[in-house]
């Protein structure tokens, strides 16, 4: 499977940035296998098997994508970013790595290569060490282009699109299971143009104290606060919003907390502008939870970085010093969480530009009231 707004100019130019990075780093090859990194690099996302699909990126000289034989016919070649290497079921593709690695002596490998590939590895490289592929990919990866950024923005509006539907009654909520409204959502987000649901949360009262909340057979009552966390990926790119609604008057303790809750998310939004660190954005939404007495129900940071990834960097989280720049793509997410009462969210996507921060999302952040 291939990515499908990267074009054969666009890997040239992000395997040369890596290569600067693993100049400056002092690696002489970095080794890619399932994850992200692997398609945003070459077009194409390895399924999760057993069999070894390895992109071997070498300081210099030619890149490599070693793959299953059976798995060729999915990839996109691209002789002018990697040779296809394919390999047979009773080849070994781990000596077939590392003949391509040569001398290579300090190896960057991805975070979600399986330990069994890198353990039997290990022999074949004696006197090798190994670093994250994050420290040479994950900057790059961080700030988004602009067809990147164009393909958030997309993914955003088909969120809001079902979003919407949540705020204008066309999603049924009272008398209907968490499970039954999450299918529902679901569908409508590929309905919307998304390849993929990537979560659809749906927790209704007491659930919603729990931030993830697994939607189960809890029926929906009147009168009672329903949190919907829902994102896919689309694109190659993903979406993530939070929205909440309320199905009958809303209770007066809800309302004051919501007010607090909608005006920490607007803080948080407000500070993702480029050159502040990225804790001040958790620091101004979590300064007004903890100004109006809910600090210690606010349980998670305020964001996360997303792009091909749901979650990935930058987070947005105290202790995380890292300098916001333009293309950093992220999510402001503050919560309350009451235990065996209610919770509540409140979440954009926002791009940091120099114009100061892009929200991805439009769709009303009020407590809207919903008695369908």
């Amino acid at each position: 499977m291939s990515s499908t707004i990267a074009t054969t100019s666009d890997y040239v130019e992000r395997i040369a940035k890596v290569r600067a990075a693993m100049t400056a780093q002092l690696v002489d090859a970095a080794l890619l296998s399932v994850g992200h990194d692997l398609p945003y690099l070459s077009g194409y996302e390895a399924m999760p098997l057993e069999r070894l699909t390895m992109l071997v990126v070498p300081r210099t000289g030619h890149v490599s994508m070693v793959v299953p034989r059976l798995e060729v016919p999915r990839v996109v070649a691209q002789p002018d970013v990697f040779s296809i290497v394919p390999w047979n079921e009773t080849d070994n593709p781990i000596a077939i790595v590392a003949k391509l690695l040569g001398d290579a002596k300090r190896i960057a490998v991805g975070d979600q290569m399986w330990a069994r590939f890198l353990v039997e590895l290990l022999p074949h490289v004696p006197g090798a060490t190994f670093t994250r592929a994050v420290d040479v990919v994950g900057a790059l990866r961080m700030s988004k282009d602009a067809s990147e950024i164009a393909a958030l923005r997309a993914a955003g509006a088909a969120a809001d699109r079902v979003a919407a539907q949540l705020h204008s009654g066309k999603i049924p909520l009272i008398g209907r299971t968490e499970a039954a409204v999450s299918a529902d959502i679901s569908s409508r987000l590929i309905a919307e143009g998304h390849n993929v649901v990537n979560f659809a949360i749906v927790a209704a009262g007491e659930n919603a104290a729990s931030p993830h909340h697994h939607a189960g057979p809890r029926v929906i009552q009147a009168n009672e606060i329903v949190l919907c966390d829902f994102g896919g990926t689309m694109n190659g790119y993903c979406s993530d919003i939070t929205r909440c609604v309320f199905t009958g008057a809303i209770a007066s303790d809800v309302a004051d907390a919501y007010a607090v809750l909608f005006e920490s998310q607007a803080a948080g939004v407000a500070a993702g502008v480029v050159g502040n660190a990225c804790e001040d954005v958790d620091r101004a939404s979590r300064a007004v939870i903890e100004k109006a007495g809910y600090g210690e129900y606010f349980v998670h940071r305020t964001g996360h970085g997303i792009g091909m990834e749901a979650h990935e960097d930058p987070y947005m989280v105290s202790g995380n010093k890292l300098p916001i720049a333009a293309g950093h793509a992220f999510s402001v997410e503050p919560g309350i969480y009451i235990p065996g009462k209610w919770g509540m969210r409140l979440e954009d996507i926002v791009v940091a530009t120099t114009s100061g921060p892009d929200s991805m999302n439009m769709a009303n952040h009020n407590l809207i009231v919903v008695e369908a």
